[in-house]
């Protein structure tokens, strides 16, 4: 099945204008992660990696982070674009998201700004936000992308998009 782009309206990008390979990103918003009732990470610094057919996957600074809420864990995955991936447990409150953090200890060449910055699945915490809009999870479990009014699919990850 081939993808039709969704036509973006004022203010708005459309996933299908991304770049293959991504782009990295500088983003102002205020970018918030809640888990057990509390904003674990809040910042204005963090980075998008844009890639074409996928919504924004936000990275926030590690620093911005509440001390003791990232619980590194075993296991790794492989980006054919940033290199290996390490996991985060995030931990406050007394709740868990199991593995619902991660980054790149040695990002590849074109990657380098995500050093010390970790993403979050928006789906295994609270909620995220950019700049108070609640993100919506991008689909399949498998991918990172936060899904805000300000971006429009359709998105790789729903029922029909393996092969995109």
């Amino acid at each position: 099945m081939r993808a039709r782009p969704d036509r973006p309206g004022p203010g708005q990008e459309s996933v299908w204008d991304y770049p293959r390979p991504p782009a990295l990103v500088p983003s102002d918003a205020l970018v918030e992660v809640v888990l057990g009732g509390i904003t674990v990470a809040s910042t204005r610094r963090s980075l998008r990696v844009l890639e074409t057919s996928h919504p924004p996957t936000y990275y926030l600074p590690a620093a911005d982070f509440l001390a003791g809420v990232l619980m590194p864990v075993e296991g790794s995955t492989f980006c054919e674009w940033k290199g290996a991936a390490s996991y985060f447990d995030l931990v406050a409150e007394g709740r868990s998201a199991p593995r619902a953090g991660w980054t790149y200890p040695t990002p590849t060449r074109g990657f380098e700004g995500l050093l010390d910055h970790v993403a979050v699945m928006p789906g295994l915490v609270d909620r995220c936000t950019v700049d108070g809009e609640v993100v919506r999870a991008q689909a399949g479990g498998f991918y990172g992308g936060w899904i805000t009014d300000a971006v429009v699919g359709p998105f790789k990850g729903e029922p029909g998009t393996f092969g995109w």
